[in-house]
């Protein structure tokens, strides 16, 4: 097992067992799905006391939306090149491997699902907008000029056809990311022009 955090509850986190236990729970949600995931089968996959993981997380939808936070913010990300088209492309691509090749996406697809019919998993996600807060950045280089659409609505324009479309069970390989994105802005342009 790893060295785990010793002494009364508030210590800082042991950063190696916090890493195993995120690590372990995208590994298990991969592994047996979300609904055969326990909070022992995750100390046990991380090498950790159960005693740890109930220390820092309540639930397994806690451990699973903090591994798919932290996992979405690296993922989604991309680097400014200062074209609107070309970010924009670039972004969709990002969201399209997220939703369909990352364990992080699989976790939050999981979570998504799991709110449907838990409020504390829907209280969960409606505490951090996991890809809403990743397309902002990119949205926001590209409406920062015109006051013809709020962000959010720019962003839920951007992310909601291929959220949709995959959420759907459609195939991903159908999306033509640079299509979405000149759809996109052919939108913005629009709302802009009729303002």
């Amino acid at each position: 097992m790893l060295d785990e955090e010793r002494g009364r509850v508030g210590r800082p986190r042991s950063e190696r067992a916090r890493a195993a236990v995120l690590h372990a729970v995208d590994d298990l949600l991969l592994e047996v799905g979300y609904a055969a995931m326990t909070m022992k089968g995750i100390a046990e996959k991380a090498g950790v006391g159960r005693q740890t993981v109930y220390r820092w997380w309540s639930t397994k939808a806690e451990i699973l939306f903090e591994a798919s936070a932290a996992d979405a913010s690296h993922e989604l990300a991309i680097d400014a090149t200062g074209d609107a088209l070309d970010d924009l492309t670039s972004y969709v691509e990002a969201l399209v491997r997220f939703l369909t090749q990352s364990p992080a996406g699989a976790a939050y697809r999981a979570l998504l699902g799991e709110a449907q019919h838990d409020s504390a998993v829907a209280d969960l996600l409606a505490s951090k907008d996991i890809l809403g807060d990743s397309a902002r950045a990119v949205v926001e280089r590209v409406v920062r000029d015109t006051a013809a659409i709020p962000v959010d609505l720019a962003t839920a324009l951007l992310i909601g056809p291929t959220f949709f479309w995959i959420a759907s069970g459609r195939d991903p390989a159908r999306l033509v990311a640079r299509e979405l994105a000149e759809t996109f802005l052919r939108e913005l342009q629009d709302r802009h022009q009729t303002t």
